[in-house]
């Protein structure tokens, strides 16, 4: 028995919006958690930040790469030197403003 194209299209839609609606859950999640550890007043490049991130994730999932090859490819690097600069940005606390 097939269905609809306009039936696939709605169901398409509703996960598209449960979607929409887990992202925003995780990203708000994680954002308040980030804010806590006072990534909110340092002034860091969003693709350093990025790198820091994805290194977090990878530690805790016990070292395996991340889920997503293209933006590793773009980030693999530079990953080492990025978290560098975050650590000492991190440390240095408003030097990095200057």
């Amino acid at each position: 028995m097939k269905r609809p194209s306009s039936k696939i299209r709605e169901e398409i839609a509703k996960l598209q919006d449960q979607l929409k609606q887990a992202e925003t859950r995780e990203a708000e999640r994680i954002g308040r958690i980030a804010l806590k550890a006072g990534l909110g007043e340092i002034e860091i490049d969003e693709t350093a930040l990025q790198v820091a991130f994805e290194n977090i994730a990878k530690h805790f999932r016990g070292g395996k790469g991340a889920a997503t090859g293209k933006k590793d490819a773009a980030a693999g690097g530079s990953a080492s030197a990025s978290s560098t600069t975050v650590e000492t940005g991190a440390g240095q606390g408003s030097a990095g403003e200057a």
